[in-house]
């Protein structure tokens, strides 16, 4: 996401010169170099919603470790609000703590962005998303649509800050999917909502608990398409399902940094179809490490694994499945590997793809935000709970890619690209060679 309050060169220049004449003037005052200086180990930033605190610590020079005379605390005050985002400002001191007390001018930030985006495994589509921060008191609103002839999706979010405490917060989910691609032989659609809590422990940690209710269904399967996909239509299953997650990071507003170890891991158990007949378990795991071997050189070491299975004795059906390709699985088309049957990709129960990336900054030797990248991933996707009597190859068949990677921005628009060679693949696989991703903004 764009800051919602981008500071230009020229501004860092307006506001440092106000500061620097604030301070000579204050400098001027009579008694003003018999006052004593204070030092501060940190400095807090409260009362911030919507502007980093980084930016307000920033932007006006108040940092720990360097004396301040009161006329200079004061000269701060005077330059933050000079930057025309504060309705007011205060610098207290407290101890060996320096606090700077904001009250954002700006109380309903938001944005409304009609988009045209290109992925490999959805191909060009149409987006149109709006959010607002205090869509209603202290909740922040989101909602994204998607559309082209093959893939529909709408998809809405309010999410409220500190409901219980100051550390939990409660937000709400609802969203519907509607895909039908003329090479799977199917339709399938899905209505869902969840409700869920939000507990955050400092920046780094945040553990959710969510419970929802899932309409989704598998429809116009054609009449030639394999007998497993014939078994597996339906027109409808609703029920309520639970869901937990976990997820840990050391990355900062998406900062991954050049200069240290970087790391996420991401943890979710869904437990669907509770009070039917066709419950299930799936559990998804994924983690990315960042490992600097130079200034402008570092190793992405990625892993994303997944595991459906039933908890009775049903079967799970193609929409339970996963199926990796495409951006997921370099070198593969989209639903490329697992098994298949007719020329369909069933997917499969349990998938894994790991990646290990060197990523070289460009941006020295090209002046702009530019990231390339030599890769090697490897992971498959296999077993099924009905192979029709054996008729089905469902065991694991491990795939391979290597290749390289592009990713730079365009204006203020992001893309990647990347070309992967399959140097491990089974008979049936779909490959795919080259990809790009790209987000227009209007």
């Amino acid at each position: 996401m764009l800051p919602l309050y981008p500071v230009s060169f020229q501004t860092v220049l307006e506001t440092t010169f106000r500061f620097a004449v604030m301070s000579a003037l204050a400098l001027s005052a009579p008694g003003a170099s018999a006052q004593p200086s204070q030092t501060f180990d940190t400095v807090e930033v409260r009362g911030a919603e919507f502007i980093p605190e980084q930016d307000i610590r920033m932007t006006c020079g108040a940092v720990p470790d360097v004396p301040y005379f009161n006329f200079e605390l004061r000269a701060i005050e005077d330059c933050l609000m000079s930057t025309g985002a504060f309705e007011s400002v205060e610098l207290i001191p407290e101890g060996d703590m320096l606090v700077i007390e904001v009250q954002e001018l700006n109380t309903r930030p938001g944005r409304i962005e009609v988009s045209l985006n290109y992925a490999s495994q959805d191909g060009l589509i149409g987006g149109l998303f709006f959010e607002r921060y205090n869509l209603l008191p202290d909740t922040y609103g989101a909602a994204r649509l998607q559309y082209n002839a093959d893939v529909k999706r709408a998809l809405g979010r309010l999410y409220r800050v500190d409901v219980i405490g100051d550390s939990i917060d409660l937000g709400l989910r609802a969203g519907w999917e509607d895909v039908s691609l003329d090479n799977d032989s199917f339709s399938q659609e899905t209505y869902q909502a969840e409700a869920y809590l939000s507990w955050r422990s400092g920046d780094r940690m945040r553990l959710e608990a969510g419970l929802g209710y899932r309409d989704y269904r598998l429809f116009d399967v054609v009449p030639t398409a394999s007998a497993l996909l014939q078994a597996e239509q339906t027109s409808g299953v609703q029920a309520p399902y639970v869901r937990v997650g976990l997820d840990h990071s050391s990355l900062e507003n998406g900062d991954t940094g050049w200069g240290s170890w970087e790391y996420s891991v991401g943890l979710e158990h869904y437990f669907w179809n509770l009070g039917t007949n066709d419950r299930l378990s799936d559990f998804r795991l994924e983690t990315r490490s960042y490992i600097p071997l130079a200034s402008n050189l570092r190793m992405l070491i990625a892993l994303d694994a997944r595991t459906v299975s039933s908890l009775d004795r049903n079967s799970t059906r193609i929409m339970d499945r996963f199926a990796p390709g495409a951006d997921e699985f370099r070198g593969f088309a989209p639903r490329g590997i697992g098994p298949r049957d007719g020329g369909v990709a069933l997917g499969g129960q349990k998938y894994f793809v790991s990646t290990i990336e060197v990523q070289r900054n460009l941006k020295d030797l090209f002046d702009a935000p530019l990231v390339g990248g030599i890769f090697w991933q490897t992971g498959g996707a296999w077993e099924l709970d009905n192979t029709l009597g054996g008729a089905i190859d469902d065991s694991f068949h491990r795939r391979s890619s290597v290749g390289l990677s592009l990713s730079f921005e365009v204006g203020k628009s992001p893309v990647s690209l990347f070309v992967a060679f399959p140097v491990e693949k089974e008979a049936g696989d779909k490959e795919q060679v080259f990809g790009l991703s790209l987000s227009t903004q209007f």
